[in-house]
């Protein structure tokens, strides 16, 4: 998950699954964590993520989701994917899931292109989803840095 307009980095997972279904609930609550409680009011994940199980937490947890579903004709009793979809195809919707063009998707950019980041150099799905959380803690503090961003004194 990344932080808005900023790209900072949320939450971060490494799984073997072929897909990000089951990993959008668990980045929710680590972000959670990471923010203090503070719960993210806005969501846009792109298809992998998309499930009717994570539409429904979104819905439950208050939090305004766009998840990529495929389009199609909205029938008058419409299930949560023809919601989700019809949202997506709304001016809004669009403009909001457009965002991660500018958000998300640079970030990987600027670890794969920027800082040379290719592969991972360790070996087991622990110490690769070790590497890949100091890859993106080097990534956060590289942005705050650049932002002149300092720790509130308590």
């Amino acid at each position: 998950m990344d932080g808005g307009g900023f790209q900072i980095i949320l939450a971060a997972g490494l799984t073997r699954a072929p897909n990000d279904k089951q990993q959008l609930q668990p980045l929710i609550e680590q972000a959670k964590d990471n923010m203090d409680g503070m719960m993210p009011k806005r969501v846009s994940a792109d298809s992998g993520y998309y499930s009717q199980d994570n539409v429904t937490y979104l819905v439950t947890q208050h939090i305004d989701g766009y998840e990529a579903a495929p389009r199609g004709r909205i029938p008058t009793a419409a299930t949560v994917k023809e919601r989700m979809a019809r949202k997506l195809r709304t001016l809004r919707g669009k403009e909001i899931y457009g965002k991660r063009k500018g958000i998300v998707e640079p970030v990987f950019g600027q670890i794969k292109q920027v800082r040379g980041f290719r592969r991972f150099g360790l070996r087991g799905v622990e110490r690769v989803r070790a590497e890949w959380e100091l890859i993106c803690l080097g990534h956060n503090l590289l942005k705050l840095f650049k932002c002149d961003w300092s720790p509130k004194m308590a």
